[in-house]
């Protein structure tokens, strides 16, 4: 189990939920290479409204204009481990924006297993 705690960096990674990357949603090729390259946690977040360069508002409220709703993929590591996956967003994310927080963990801790099996 990966542990965190102290000073952090968090990569935020807005994108389209029709972004995709080889037929795949470009938001879950992000989660599986950070899972692959071992950070600490991703998550993914679907908005229900917004915009972004092309200014064109995204809304569930409209439904032509709901198939491209606005997604976040959030992932939270040590600045070193962060920075090495960069090249990665830089190959996948062609239209969105990525930022760039510093943070602080002050707590990260997963599920525990009991013995010998999954947990419960």
């Amino acid at each position: 189990m990966t542990r965190l705690t102290g000073r952090a960096l968090r990569v935020t990674v807005f994108v389209g939920e029709s972004d995709t990357w080889r037929h795949k949603p470009l938001y879950s090729e992000i989660v599986h290479r950070a899972h692959a390259a071992g950070l600490a946690g991703a998550s993914v977040f679907r908005g229900i409204e917004g915009f972004g360069a092309s200014s064109l508002i995204h809304t569930t409220r409209l439904l032509s204009l709901s198939e491209d709703l606005p997604v976040a993929v959030v992932i939270v590591d040590t600045e070193a481990r962060v920075r090495a996956f960069l090249p990665q967003l830089d190959e996948l994310v062609t239209e969105g924006l990525v930022i760039l927080d510093d943070c602080e963990v002050i707590r990260y801790a997963g599920r525990t297993e009991p013995e010998g099996g999954t947990p419960s």
